[in-house]
């Protein structure tokens, strides 16, 4: 399962680099999406108050996966966060909760933030933009 970031899905809604292209070839029982990636989305359209973006958002939410914040992600998440503190290389709040996500689903996180996520351990990440 693929788990797509947030960076991801603008990239694909504007047609910036190669995600509409892998994400369009890969299977949509195959693709996933975070409650927290939702709320990052969500914040951003509300603040242009785009209609268009929000209808292609509720669209592509309708046909894959949403994985919710649950215990699991949870427990993820301040795993991650602890270890990444411990060793002086903390991430963002958000990003954590979406490793976490990815983590506790056993996904591969899509994202072109690799400087990030690619610290975090036990994570498979890769990056469809380029």
């Amino acid at each position: 399962m693929f788990l797509l970031d947030t960076n991801t899905l603008i990239y694909f809604f504007k047609g910036q680099g190669r995600v509409a292209e892998r994400l369009l070839a890969t299977s949509p029982q195959q693709l996933a999406v975070s409650t927290i990636t939702l709320f990052e989305l969500e914040t951003g359209l509300r603040k242009s108050g785009s209609e268009a973006r929000r209808a292609q958002l509720a669209a592509f939410a309708a046909s894959a996966q949403v994985l919710p914040f649950d215990s699991d992600a949870a427990t993820e998440a301040a795993d991650i966060r602890v270890q990444m503190e411990l060793a002086g290389t903390p991430i963002g709040p958000l990003d954590t909760l979406i490793a976490g996500t990815a983590r506790a689903a056993r996904a591969t996180l899509v994202s072109r933030n690799l400087r990030e996520f690619q610290r975090v351990p036990q994570l498979a990440v890769e990056n469809w933009f380029d």
